[in-house]
Protein backbone atom coordinates (compact mmCIF):
# COMPACT_ATOMS: atom_id res chain seq x y z
CA UNK A 1 0.00 0.00 0.00
CA UNK A 2 2.93 2.65 0.82
CA UNK A 3 4.56 1.40 -2.31
CA UNK A 4 1.19 2.70 -4.85
CA UNK A 5 0.69 5.75 -2.68
CA UNK A 6 4.41 6.50 -3.22
CA UNK A 7 4.78 5.66 -7.31
CA UNK A 8 1.06 7.64 -7.54
CA UNK A 9 2.79 10.59 -5.85
CA UNK A 10 5.81 10.73 -7.09
CA UNK A 11 4.85 9.61 -10.60
CA UNK A 12 4.85 11.69 -13.95
CA UNK A 13 2.48 14.23 -12.98
CA UNK A 14 4.19 15.36 -10.16
CA UNK A 15 7.80 15.67 -11.95
CA UNK A 16 5.93 17.31 -14.42
CA UNK A 17 4.28 19.62 -12.50
CA UNK A 18 7.76 20.29 -10.93
CA UNK A 19 9.65 21.30 -14.76
CA UNK A 20 6.21 23.23 -15.19
CA UNK A 21 7.36 25.46 -12.11
CA UNK A 22 10.67 25.92 -13.39
CA UNK A 23 9.82 26.71 -16.97
CA UNK A 24 7.90 29.17 -16.17
CA UNK A 25 10.32 30.90 -13.25
CA UNK A 26 12.88 30.10 -15.98
CA UNK A 27 11.25 32.36 -18.43
CA UNK A 28 10.14 34.96 -15.66
CA UNK A 29 13.56 35.22 -15.08
CA UNK A 30 14.55 35.63 -18.83
CA UNK A 31 16.64 32.67 -18.48
CA UNK A 32 19.30 34.20 -15.57
CA UNK A 33 19.73 30.69 -14.17
CA UNK A 34 21.80 30.15 -17.28
CA UNK A 35 22.58 33.83 -19.34
CA UNK A 36 23.31 35.48 -15.71
CA UNK A 37 25.83 32.63 -14.47
CA UNK A 38 28.58 35.88 -14.47
CA UNK A 39 26.54 38.42 -12.52
CA UNK A 40 24.68 35.37 -10.19
CA UNK A 41 28.26 33.96 -8.85
CA UNK A 42 30.44 37.17 -8.73
CA UNK A 43 27.15 37.38 -6.05
CA UNK A 44 27.78 34.95 -4.36
CA UNK A 45 30.47 32.65 -4.52
CA UNK A 46 32.61 36.16 -5.85
CA UNK A 47 31.18 37.66 -2.71
CA UNK A 48 33.30 35.84 -0.35
CA UNK A 49 36.50 37.33 -1.13
CA UNK A 50 34.90 40.71 0.13
CA UNK A 51 33.53 39.71 3.26
CA UNK A 52 32.15 42.06 5.55
CA UNK A 53 31.64 42.02 9.47
CA UNK A 54 28.62 40.92 11.24
CA UNK A 55 27.06 42.98 13.52
CA UNK A 56 25.28 41.94 16.64
CA UNK A 57 21.54 40.89 16.25
CA UNK A 58 21.90 40.29 12.48
CA UNK A 59 21.08 36.51 12.36
CA UNK A 60 23.37 34.62 10.40
CA UNK A 61 25.14 35.54 7.63
CA UNK A 62 23.83 35.01 4.06
CA UNK A 63 26.64 32.23 3.34
CA UNK A 64 25.79 30.30 6.53
CA UNK A 65 22.33 30.50 5.42
CA UNK A 66 23.34 28.73 2.16
CA UNK A 67 25.46 26.11 3.83
CA UNK A 68 22.83 25.37 5.76
CA UNK A 69 20.76 24.47 2.69
CA UNK A 70 23.36 23.27 0.89
CA UNK A 71 23.89 20.79 3.81
CA UNK A 72 19.88 19.71 3.76
CA UNK A 73 20.36 18.98 -0.08
CA UNK A 74 23.71 17.39 -0.07
CA UNK A 75 23.33 13.81 1.41
CA UNK A 76 23.71 10.36 0.60
CA UNK A 77 21.34 10.62 -2.23
CA UNK A 78 24.52 12.96 -3.99
CA UNK A 79 26.71 9.30 -3.97
CA UNK A 80 24.69 6.55 -3.88
CA UNK A 81 21.40 8.33 -5.36
CA UNK A 82 23.15 9.14 -9.07
CA UNK A 83 24.52 5.71 -9.09
CA UNK A 84 20.96 4.40 -8.83
CA UNK A 85 19.65 6.62 -11.10
CA UNK A 86 22.57 5.66 -13.55
CA UNK A 87 21.90 1.76 -12.92
CA UNK A 88 17.90 2.35 -13.69
CA UNK A 89 17.79 5.17 -16.23
CA UNK A 90 21.10 4.47 -17.91
CA UNK A 91 23.91 7.11 -18.49
CA UNK A 92 21.21 9.52 -20.19
CA UNK A 93 19.77 10.10 -16.81
CA UNK A 94 22.83 12.43 -16.11
CA UNK A 95 21.70 14.86 -19.29
CA UNK A 96 18.04 15.22 -17.71
CA UNK A 97 19.15 15.62 -14.72
CA UNK A 98 21.14 18.88 -15.90
CA UNK A 99 18.04 19.82 -17.27
CA UNK A 100 15.54 19.41 -14.16
CA UNK A 101 18.45 21.65 -12.30
CA UNK A 102 18.90 24.45 -14.54
CA UNK A 103 15.07 24.32 -14.34
CA UNK A 104 15.20 24.34 -10.78
CA UNK A 105 17.39 26.89 -9.96
CA UNK A 106 15.01 29.62 -11.12
CA UNK A 107 12.58 27.79 -8.92
CA UNK A 108 14.54 27.86 -6.31
CA UNK A 109 15.34 31.61 -6.93
CA UNK A 110 11.44 32.30 -6.62
CA UNK A 111 10.62 30.59 -3.34
CA UNK A 112 13.60 32.03 -1.52
CA UNK A 113 12.48 35.39 -3.09
CA UNK A 114 9.04 34.76 -2.25
CA UNK A 115 9.69 33.25 1.49
CA UNK A 116 11.66 36.56 2.48
CA UNK A 117 8.95 38.75 0.75
CA UNK A 118 6.34 37.50 2.97
CA UNK A 119 8.60 36.18 5.84
CA UNK A 120 8.01 38.19 9.34
CA UNK A 121 9.72 37.67 13.06
CA UNK A 122 8.20 35.02 15.44
CA UNK A 123 8.02 35.80 19.27
CA UNK A 124 11.47 35.54 19.92
CA UNK A 125 12.41 37.85 17.35
CA UNK A 126 13.71 35.47 15.25
CA UNK A 127 13.16 35.21 11.28
CA UNK A 128 9.90 33.67 10.44
CA UNK A 129 10.22 32.25 6.32
CA UNK A 130 8.97 29.41 4.49
CA UNK A 131 6.65 27.92 1.91
CA UNK A 132 3.54 28.26 4.43
CA UNK A 133 4.26 32.43 4.99
CA UNK A 134 3.73 32.68 1.51
CA UNK A 135 0.86 30.78 1.37
CA UNK A 136 -0.53 32.23 4.45
CA UNK A 137 0.60 36.35 3.55
CA UNK A 138 0.68 36.00 -0.19
CA UNK A 139 -2.33 33.87 -0.93
CA UNK A 140 -4.39 34.22 2.12
CA UNK A 141 -4.72 30.72 2.53
CA UNK A 142 -3.66 29.92 6.21
CA UNK A 143 -4.94 26.30 6.15
CA UNK A 144 -2.70 25.59 3.18
CA UNK A 145 0.44 26.86 5.82
CA UNK A 146 -0.45 24.63 8.64
CA UNK A 147 -1.19 21.82 6.44
CA UNK A 148 2.39 22.17 4.86
CA UNK A 149 4.14 22.52 8.05
CA UNK A 150 2.35 19.77 9.33
CA UNK A 151 3.86 17.57 6.01
CA UNK A 152 7.24 19.33 6.93
CA UNK A 153 7.61 18.26 10.49
CA UNK A 154 6.50 14.90 10.01
CA UNK A 155 8.94 14.30 6.67
CA UNK A 156 11.91 15.75 8.99
CA UNK A 157 11.51 12.50 11.41
CA UNK A 158 11.78 10.33 8.96
CA UNK A 159 14.05 12.17 5.63
CA UNK A 160 16.07 14.24 8.41
CA UNK A 161 16.54 12.22 10.72
CA UNK A 162 16.20 8.59 10.94
CA UNK A 163 17.52 7.73 7.50
CA UNK A 164 20.55 10.12 7.44
CA UNK A 165 21.41 8.33 11.29
CA UNK A 166 21.14 4.94 9.40
CA UNK A 167 23.54 6.10 6.87
CA UNK A 168 26.21 6.93 9.35
CA UNK A 169 25.44 3.75 11.39
CA UNK A 170 25.55 1.53 8.68
CA UNK A 171 28.60 3.31 7.55
CA UNK A 172 30.71 3.13 10.70
CA UNK A 173 29.46 -0.19 11.26
CA UNK A 174 30.81 -1.56 8.32
CA UNK A 175 33.68 0.72 8.14
CA UNK A 176 35.34 0.02 11.64
CA UNK A 177 32.76 -2.39 13.19
CA UNK A 178 31.34 -0.16 15.81
CA UNK A 179 27.99 -1.33 17.69
CA UNK A 180 25.05 0.64 16.05
CA UNK A 181 23.56 0.87 19.78
CA UNK A 182 27.16 3.12 20.72
CA UNK A 183 26.78 5.02 17.32
CA UNK A 184 23.46 5.86 18.02
CA UNK A 185 24.29 7.01 21.72
CA UNK A 186 27.42 9.33 20.04
CA UNK A 187 25.16 10.75 17.41
CA UNK A 188 22.13 11.69 19.85
CA UNK A 189 24.56 13.26 21.67
CA UNK A 190 26.71 15.09 19.03
CA UNK A 191 23.15 16.47 17.51
CA UNK A 192 21.78 17.22 20.72
CA UNK A 193 24.39 19.69 21.31
CA UNK A 194 24.65 21.38 18.10
CA UNK A 195 21.03 21.55 17.56
CA UNK A 196 20.10 22.87 21.26
CA UNK A 197 22.52 25.82 20.77
CA UNK A 198 19.67 27.15 18.25
CA UNK A 199 19.67 28.26 14.30
CA UNK A 200 23.32 30.02 15.14
CA UNK A 201 25.26 26.97 16.06
CA UNK A 202 23.59 25.25 13.14
CA UNK A 203 24.56 27.45 11.11
CA UNK A 204 27.92 27.98 11.97
CA UNK A 205 28.78 24.01 12.02
CA UNK A 206 27.11 23.75 8.63
CA UNK A 207 29.59 26.71 7.57
CA UNK A 208 32.70 24.24 8.66
CA UNK A 209 30.95 21.09 7.56
CA UNK A 210 29.99 21.81 4.02
CA UNK A 211 33.01 22.99 2.74
CA UNK A 212 34.86 20.59 4.26
CA UNK A 213 33.08 17.45 3.31
CA UNK A 214 32.69 18.67 -0.06
CA UNK A 215 36.45 19.20 -0.57
CA UNK A 216 37.02 16.01 0.42
CA UNK A 217 34.60 14.71 -1.78
CA UNK A 218 35.33 16.47 -4.99
CA UNK A 219 39.31 15.78 -4.34
CA UNK A 220 38.33 11.73 -4.13
CA UNK A 221 36.22 12.44 -7.34
CA UNK A 222 38.64 14.34 -8.86
CA UNK A 223 41.48 11.97 -8.11
CA UNK A 224 39.61 9.00 -9.11
CA UNK A 225 38.42 10.76 -12.47
CA UNK A 226 42.31 11.73 -13.32
CA UNK A 227 43.13 7.72 -12.77
CA UNK A 228 40.58 7.07 -15.29
CA UNK A 229 40.99 10.53 -17.62
CA UNK A 230 41.19 8.50 -20.72
CA UNK A 231 37.30 7.87 -19.94
CA UNK A 232 36.10 11.23 -19.42
CA UNK A 233 35.48 11.64 -23.02
CA UNK A 234 33.37 8.40 -23.90
CA UNK A 235 32.07 9.09 -20.43
CA UNK A 236 30.15 12.50 -21.81
CA UNK A 237 29.47 10.64 -25.17
CA UNK A 238 27.58 7.84 -23.65
CA UNK A 239 25.22 10.57 -21.65
CA UNK A 240 25.25 12.80 -24.76
CA UNK A 241 23.81 9.45 -26.48
CA UNK A 242 22.49 7.82 -24.01
CA UNK A 243 20.33 10.92 -23.34
CA UNK A 244 18.46 10.56 -26.63
CA UNK A 245 18.52 6.88 -27.51
CA UNK A 246 15.26 5.33 -28.67
CA UNK A 247 16.78 1.75 -27.74
CA UNK A 248 15.66 0.74 -24.45
CA UNK A 249 18.46 0.36 -21.84
CA UNK A 250 17.38 -3.55 -21.31
CA UNK A 251 16.71 -4.14 -24.88
CA UNK A 252 13.25 -3.59 -24.61
CA UNK A 253 10.50 -1.47 -26.55
CA UNK A 254 11.63 1.42 -28.87
CA UNK A 255 11.43 4.23 -27.02
CA UNK A 256 10.93 3.11 -23.17
CA UNK A 257 14.70 3.79 -22.86
CA UNK A 258 14.46 7.37 -23.40
CA UNK A 259 11.20 7.59 -21.10
CA UNK A 260 13.30 5.77 -18.14
CA UNK A 261 16.13 7.57 -19.20
CA UNK A 262 14.02 11.50 -18.67
CA UNK A 263 12.03 9.75 -16.12
CA UNK A 264 15.10 9.13 -13.40
CA UNK A 265 17.52 11.91 -14.50
CA UNK A 266 14.20 14.75 -13.84
CA UNK A 267 13.77 12.59 -10.66
CA UNK A 268 17.50 12.61 -9.45
CA UNK A 269 17.87 16.06 -9.79
CA UNK A 270 14.57 17.09 -8.33
CA UNK A 271 15.20 14.48 -5.11
CA UNK A 272 18.81 16.10 -4.92
CA UNK A 273 18.68 19.27 -5.18
CA UNK A 274 14.87 20.10 -3.37
CA UNK A 275 14.13 22.93 -5.83
CA UNK A 276 10.40 23.13 -5.83
CA UNK A 277 10.23 21.44 -1.90
CA UNK A 278 9.79 24.68 0.10
CA UNK A 279 12.95 24.04 1.79
CA UNK A 280 15.21 26.85 0.32
CA UNK A 281 12.69 29.60 1.37
CA UNK A 282 12.91 27.76 4.60
CA UNK A 283 16.88 27.47 5.34
CA UNK A 284 17.49 30.88 2.83
CA UNK A 285 15.03 33.45 5.02
CA UNK A 286 16.38 32.90 8.09
CA UNK A 287 19.14 36.02 7.60
CA UNK A 288 18.43 39.53 8.42
CA UNK A 289 20.95 40.72 6.51
CA UNK A 290 18.47 39.37 3.06
CA UNK A 291 19.17 41.80 0.37
CA UNK A 292 16.13 41.79 -2.28
CA UNK A 293 17.79 39.35 -4.86
CA UNK A 294 20.66 38.51 -3.36
CA UNK A 295 19.97 35.61 -1.43
CA UNK A 296 17.60 34.19 -4.15
CA UNK A 297 20.65 34.48 -6.43
CA UNK A 298 22.67 31.87 -3.41
CA UNK A 299 19.88 29.78 -3.50
CA UNK A 300 20.51 29.46 -7.35
CA UNK A 301 24.24 28.34 -6.33
CA UNK A 302 23.15 25.94 -3.67
CA UNK A 303 21.02 23.69 -7.00
CA UNK A 304 24.18 24.55 -9.59
CA UNK A 305 26.89 23.13 -6.94
CA UNK A 306 24.44 20.00 -5.60
CA UNK A 307 23.59 19.06 -8.84
CA UNK A 308 25.11 20.41 -11.48
CA UNK A 309 28.64 19.90 -9.34
CA UNK A 310 28.11 17.28 -6.91
CA UNK A 311 25.89 14.57 -8.74
CA UNK A 312 27.99 14.94 -11.81
CA UNK A 313 30.98 14.13 -10.32
CA UNK A 314 29.68 11.11 -9.38
CA UNK A 315 28.17 10.33 -12.49
CA UNK A 316 31.14 11.15 -14.19
CA UNK A 317 33.58 9.20 -11.48
CA UNK A 318 30.92 5.54 -12.20
CA UNK A 319 30.83 5.99 -16.00
CA UNK A 320 34.66 6.31 -15.87
CA UNK A 321 35.69 3.72 -13.87
CA UNK A 322 32.87 0.85 -15.03
CA UNK A 323 32.31 1.91 -18.92
CA UNK A 324 30.12 -0.19 -20.47
CA UNK A 325 29.91 -2.87 -17.61
CA UNK A 326 27.60 -0.63 -16.10
CA UNK A 327 25.08 -1.81 -17.80
CA UNK A 328 25.49 -5.11 -16.87
CA UNK A 329 26.32 -4.39 -12.98
CA UNK A 330 23.99 -6.35 -10.59
CA UNK A 331 24.41 -4.15 -7.15
CA UNK A 332 22.53 -1.10 -5.79
CA UNK A 333 23.62 2.34 -6.21
CA UNK A 334 25.46 2.24 -2.47
CA UNK A 335 27.83 -0.56 -3.80
CA UNK A 336 28.68 0.30 -7.38
CA UNK A 337 29.67 3.93 -6.22
CA UNK A 338 32.25 2.38 -3.52
CA UNK A 339 33.13 -0.30 -6.01
CA UNK A 340 34.33 2.84 -8.29
CA UNK A 341 36.17 4.84 -5.87
CA UNK A 342 37.90 1.66 -4.82
CA UNK A 343 38.85 0.89 -8.27
CA UNK A 344 40.81 4.22 -8.55
CA UNK A 345 42.24 4.82 -5.04
CA UNK A 346 42.33 1.27 -3.49
CA UNK A 347 40.98 0.96 0.03
CA UNK A 348 41.16 4.63 0.77
CA UNK A 349 38.48 5.23 -1.82
CA UNK A 350 36.47 3.22 -0.41
CA UNK A 351 37.17 4.84 3.32
CA UNK A 352 36.55 8.44 2.17
CA UNK A 353 32.88 7.47 0.42
CA UNK A 354 32.75 6.48 3.93
CA UNK A 355 33.72 9.07 5.75
CA UNK A 356 31.65 11.56 3.34
CA UNK A 357 28.36 9.20 3.53
CA UNK A 358 28.80 10.35 7.63
CA UNK A 359 29.50 14.19 7.12
CA UNK A 360 26.74 14.87 4.33
CA UNK A 361 24.69 12.61 6.49
CA UNK A 362 25.15 14.51 9.82
CA UNK A 363 25.33 18.05 8.13
CA UNK A 364 21.77 17.00 6.88
CA UNK A 365 20.74 15.72 10.18
CA UNK A 366 21.05 19.48 11.78
CA UNK A 367 19.34 21.19 8.65
CA UNK A 368 16.58 19.43 8.84
CA UNK A 369 15.79 20.09 12.56
CA UNK A 370 16.06 23.49 11.59
CA UNK A 371 13.48 23.20 8.76
CA UNK A 372 11.33 20.92 11.46
CA UNK A 373 11.95 23.64 13.78
CA UNK A 374 10.30 26.68 11.60
CA UNK A 375 7.83 24.30 10.54
CA UNK A 376 6.86 23.88 14.44
CA UNK A 377 7.44 27.33 15.43
CA UNK A 378 4.75 28.39 12.42
CA UNK A 379 2.41 26.08 13.40
CA UNK A 380 2.95 27.99 17.24
CA UNK A 381 1.82 31.25 15.70
CA UNK A 382 -0.95 29.83 14.19
CA UNK A 383 -2.85 27.69 16.57
CA UNK A 384 -1.37 28.80 19.72
CA UNK A 385 0.15 25.15 20.27
CA UNK A 386 3.52 24.97 21.41
CA UNK A 387 5.05 21.85 21.09
CA UNK A 388 9.05 22.76 20.73
CA UNK A 389 10.73 20.71 23.19
CA UNK A 390 8.61 17.83 22.08
CA UNK A 391 9.66 18.23 19.01
CA UNK A 392 13.23 17.92 20.39
CA UNK A 393 13.17 15.17 22.11
CA UNK A 394 11.41 13.38 19.29
CA UNK A 395 13.63 14.39 16.89
CA UNK A 396 16.92 13.24 18.39
CA UNK A 397 14.75 9.81 19.56
CA UNK A 398 14.44 9.25 15.84
CA UNK A 399 18.38 9.81 15.24
CA UNK A 400 18.87 7.27 17.81
CA UNK A 401 16.14 4.32 16.47
CA UNK A 402 17.91 5.38 13.16
CA UNK A 403 20.76 3.82 13.93
CA UNK A 404 19.45 0.49 15.20
CA UNK A 405 17.88 -0.99 11.86
CA UNK A 406 17.10 -1.03 7.69
CA UNK A 407 15.41 2.10 6.89
CA UNK A 408 13.31 1.20 3.39
CA UNK A 409 9.55 2.16 4.95
CA UNK A 410 10.53 4.44 6.76
CA UNK A 411 12.68 6.07 3.46
CA UNK A 412 9.48 5.53 1.72
CA UNK A 413 7.05 7.25 4.23
CA UNK A 414 9.12 10.42 4.34
CA UNK A 415 9.60 10.46 0.34
CA UNK A 416 5.48 10.48 0.49
CA UNK A 417 5.45 13.47 3.27
CA UNK A 418 7.77 15.21 0.78
CA UNK A 419 5.63 14.76 -2.39
CA UNK A 420 3.17 16.39 -0.18
CA UNK A 421 5.09 19.47 1.01
CA UNK A 422 5.51 19.89 -2.61
CA UNK A 423 2.29 19.99 -3.82
CA UNK A 424 1.09 23.19 -1.98
CA UNK A 425 4.48 24.72 -2.42
CA UNK A 426 4.23 24.21 -6.34
CA UNK A 427 0.72 25.49 -6.58
CA UNK A 428 1.65 28.83 -4.61
CA UNK A 429 5.00 29.44 -6.73
CA UNK A 430 2.63 29.36 -9.85
CA UNK A 431 0.33 31.90 -8.43
CA UNK A 432 2.97 34.09 -6.93
CA UNK A 433 5.14 34.26 -9.82
CA UNK A 434 4.45 38.04 -10.69
CA UNK A 435 5.59 38.85 -7.36
CA UNK A 436 8.91 37.39 -8.18
CA UNK A 437 11.44 39.78 -10.30
CA UNK A 438 14.16 39.60 -11.76
CA UNK A 439 17.07 39.95 -10.16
Amino acid sequence: MISVIHEWIWGPGMLALFLAAGALYSVRLKGYAILGFPKWWRATVGSLWKKKEQKNGEGISQFQSACTALAATIGTGNIAGVATALLAGGPGAVFWMWVSAFLGMATAYGETELGIRYRRKDREGNWLSGPMMYLERGLSCRWAGILYAGFCMIASFGMGSMVQANAISETFEFAFSLPPFLIGIGLTVLAGRIIAGGVGTIARTAEKMVPLSAGIYMAASLAVIAVFREQILPAFAMIFKDAFSFSSVSGGIAGFGVSKCVRFGIARGVFSNEAGLGSMAMLNGGTARAEKGVQGQWAMFEVFFDTIVSCTLTAVVILCAMGEEIFSFSGNGAELTSLCFTKGLGHLGGYTVSVCVALFAFATIIAWYYMGKQAVTYLREAMGIDISALYMAGYLTAVFLGCLGPMEKVWEISDIFNGLMALPNLAALILLVRKVEHP
